[in-house]
């Protein structure tokens, strides 16, 4: 009886295994973080991927409920950042689409990213500039305003966020420059830290009266 001859083992073609295992890490990984913003509706984060970015400072953190942050500095931050915050499900399409950029001296400008997408931003990439980085944070955006409510976006974008070199939170931040919990601050005090959110690294509170001058003005005409 002859030996049955063994089939070749077809195997696969080595870009149809390299996308193969591309699209299942890419699988795995939004399926991470969608894990992890279900967890961040209960669980306020230890740190984030801008403070480990960032290690070379030291940390001041300070998590808060939101109840415990002055109406004064929610309002003052989404008159500075995103103006359409409880409006849009992520992405301001309208001041996209206006490609607005607001001019804020020393050839810095704001740009349109709302405070959804700077939230994505500091908990899980980085502040580098590049296309992929900005790919990967837009198609996070419509995860997390669906797993997140906009209360808890606002209420970890106003603690995580940098107001300064090692500085994140505005309870940290308003303890370090106005020696008040986030909970005290006044509408004028909460405007200077506001202002410092485009270029916290650089700018300090009180240092732009015209960026300031504006947030004020936003957020009278939003009735604040």
């Amino acid at each position: 009886m002859k030996p049955r001859k063994k089939k070749p083992i077809k195997r696969r073609p080595f870009l149809r295994r390299l996308l193969y295992w591309s699209l299942t890490a890419v699988a795995a990984f939004y399926l991470l973080i969608a894990l992890l913003l279900l967890a961040l509706r209960w669980v306020d984060p230890p740190t984030t991927a801008v403070q480990i970015e960032r290690n070379a400072h030291p940390r001041h953190y300070h998590f808060v409920a939101l109840k415990q942050i002055s109406p004064n500095m929610q309002h003052a931050a989404i008159a500075a950042e995103d103006t359409r915050f409880y409006q849009h499900h992520g992405f301001d399409w309208r001041e996209m689409g206006q490609a607005f950029e607001q001019d804020l001296g020393e050839g810095r400008r704001r740009g349109a990213s709302t405070i959804t997408q700077q939230l994505v931003r500091n908990l899980f990439l980085s502040t580098s500039p590049s296309l992929i980085r900005k790919g990967v944070e837009m198609s996070m955006v419509p995860m997390t305003e669906l797993i997140l409510s906009k209360k808890r976006i606002l209420e970890l974008y106003l603690n995580v966020i940098e107001y300064g070199p090692g500085i994140y939170g505005c309870d940290a931040a308003s303890r370090i420059y106005f020696s008040v919990p986030a909970s005290a601050l006044t509408r004028d005090q909460a405007i200077k830290l506001a202002e410092v959110l485009p270029a916290p690294l650089h700018w300090k509170p009180g240092q732009k009266p015209k960026y300031g001058a504006r947030i004020s003005e936003r957020m009278h005409q939003a009735g604040w």
